[in-house]
């Protein structure tokens, strides 16, 4: 037979071959390593690609081969340099079921490491604490994850601090896998430091605050040292004024000038002036309503603001007129007057009241903000008398006879506000709470003497990744000697969504009961505590599901009588923060059997 007609032949055998031994794969399961090593071979592996796909009979047998040398080179990332892999398989028919059984061995540890920083920034005392905090350190397994981003976190800091010209004078890692040891020789060479440069301000299409203004949020002096979180401050500054809707800082290190100094160009792109805002409300004893408002961004190019919104419900209205003026002189914050009048006539409370407060209010650091404030407060209440059978009351004088009482309140107050966590919309780690301490005295613009001291926790802790415990706690306490001239507004309330769910507004404290003999309305305490344990699953990235338990008091005596509800809730993370469906039950006789929350916006 001529030779062309054997080598067609042997083709055509070898294609019929493969045919024949063509395989779907079923499954390919990995086993003798952690979850994260797992997962690394399990996405390196040309099987996995196949589950599921009829695989002829040659690519499956290249896969086979392949699937050792791409295991062991999945393994290296995590110091495993010499690991013992079997790859086993069985086949019933056409269906093949792989096994890959992996002992990853003796790892790779850090022998020797050298991390320096030769030039200026070798005598910078927060890159020396950097270096030493590199990792893998000596005698620690040679991590690659681990050595990229500690290596790239001290480039990054380099150019933080200012050193803009920093390269690598040496960038070297040498593993012998016959010692199973691992030699890192990491050095930069920083250059000289830069230092801040002037700082100008473009305000484009149109300016609408004065440059003077702005300019007393830059806090450095030009031709201090350059530092990267000078310039998140600024950042942070200006957004907190909410003047601009987009904000670009540029440090122009290509115009530095012969004393390495960096100018720094601040872009600010004006936000619309006025804000607007409307919706309609409904509760149980305010019933239906609208909610009106509206917000000056800028009333002027002084940067002062102001707000007007009104609450009109059927039975509680609320007029609240606000005027800001910047205040950058001691903390960046804001000088505040406001004036509240507000209309209260339910079913047993009829409330007037109208406080003017004038506040300071700044911020400390990064996680703190302080207010201080003096407020003016006078009010006018009576809670609708209990009915007489003999003289009963028709439906538009449920008040008669009642005993109205009048106050008037001058105290200062001050509020400390902590928030320490990784999101404000949504966060999974950290801490937040306030404090609030206020008083007055009798015949010092106060018709009584009172102190108070209220405060409140939340801790938040992620477990996993789509889990989430939260803990919350309040406490707050009067000191008074005539509770009985505090007027409501002044006094401690439990209940409701953002307190003891399970239980009405205001449903847990002193109470008195209504004309119909049904119910009792809340008269306010004077103490209140408060806690709750609250746990999240997420089952996708947007949608989860709560459960929680809460209980507290609000009480006159000296130990509360605890209340506690608890519930279930649906969760979804919307671009505004969580929005929250929560449906709980009291276990302590409430008023109703189960209650019905919904909120909507950011933790904090």
């Amino acid at each position: 037979m001529p030779r062309v007609h054997v080598c067609l032949a042997a083709v055509l055998l070898l294609c019929s071959s493969a045919a024949a031994h063509a395989a779907r794969v079923e499954r390919v399961d990995i086993v003798g390593l952690d979850e994260e090593m797992t997962e690394n071979v399990r996405v390196s592996l040309g099987l996995q690609d196949a589950v599921g796909r009829d695989i002829s009979g040659r690519r499956m047998g290249y896969l086979l081969r392949e699937a050792e040398r791409e295991t062991r080179k999945a393994l290296e990332p995590f110091g495993y340099y010499s690991p013992t892999i079997d790859v086993q398989r069985s086949r019933e028919g056409d269906v093949l079921s792989v096994r890959v059984v992996v002992d990853p061995g003796q790892p790779v540890r850090v022998r020797n490491s050298d991390i320096a920083i030769i030039g200026e920034g070798g005598q910078d005392r927060y890159l020396a604490r950097d270096i030493a905090r590199f990792v893998p350190s000596e005698g620690a397994v040679f991590n690659h994850p681990e050595y990229d981003a500690s290596r790239n976190q001290l480039s990054r800091r380099l150019t933080e601090r200012g050193y803009f010209d920093a390269e690598f004078a040496s960038r070297r890692v040498e593993v012998t896998r016959a010692d199973f040891a691992a030699d890192i020789d990491v050095v930069w060479n920083s250059g000289d430091r830069y230092n801040m440069g002037a700082t100008t301000f473009e305000q484009t299409p149109e300016q609408v605050i004065n440059d003077d203004l702005l300019e007393r949020l830059v806090y450095w002096e030009e031709g201090s040292y350059y530092h990267q979180g000078r310039i998140d401050r600024l950042r942070s500054s200006l957004g907190r004024l909410d003047y601009f809707s987009d904000i670009d800082i540029e440090p122009q290190v290509d115009q530095a000038n012969e004393r390495r100094e960096v100018p720094v160009k601040v872009t600010l792109t004006p936000a619309k002036r006025s804000i607007y805002t409307s919706g309609v409300s409904y509760g149980t004893d305010s019933g239906a309503g609208i909610r009106l408002g509206v917000e000056r961004r800028y009333v002027n190019m002084r940067g002062h603001k102001a707000l007007a919104q009104l609450d009109y419900a059927q039975r509680r209205k609320t007029l609240t007129l606000q005027y800001r003026v910047p205040a950058f002189a001691w903390l960046d914050g804001w000088y505040t007057a406001s004036l509240q009048m507000a209309d209260e006539q339910t079913d047993y409370i009829d409330s007037r009241r109208v406080e003017l407060v004038g506040s300071r209010n700044g911020q400390y650091n990064e996680f703190l903000n302080l207010v201080a404030s003096l407020h003016v407060l006078r009010e006018r209440w009576a809670y609708a008398p209990e009915e007489d059978p003999d003289n009963p009351v028709v439906d538009d004088d449920e008040f008669a006879g009642a005993l109205y009482r009048y106050a008037t309140f001058a105290y200062p107050s001050l509020r400390a506000e902590y928030i320490d966590v990784d999101d404000r919309l949504f966060p999974t780690s950290g801490i937040g709470g306030s404090v609030m301490l206020r008083g007055g005295l009798e015949g010092v613009g106060s018709d009584a003497s009172f102190g108070q001291v209220h405060v409140r926790a939340s801790w938040f802790k992620g477990i996993g990744e789509r889990n989430r415990l939260i803990v919350r706690g309040e406490l707050g306490h009067t000191f008074t000697d005539v509770l009985v001239g505090i007027p409501p507004s002044l006094r401690f309330y439990a209940g409701g969504d953002r307190s003891i769910r399970g239980y009405d507004w205001r449903e847990v404290g002193p109470r008195i009961p209504a004309r119909d003999g049904r119910r009792a309305f809340a008269i306010g305490a004077k103490n209140v505590v408060t806690a709750s344990v609250e746990f999240e699953r997420y089952f996708t990235d947007t949608i989860g599901a709560a459960v929680f338990v809460d209980s507290g008091d609000a009480f006159d005596g000296t130990s509360p009588e605890w209340r506690t509800g608890v519930g279930i809730g649906a969760r979804y993370k919307s671009p505004v923060g969580p929005l929250k469906l929560d449906i709980a039950r009291g276990l302590d006789n409430p008023d109703s059997s189960f209650t019905i929350g919904l909120s909507i916006g950011a933790e904090f």
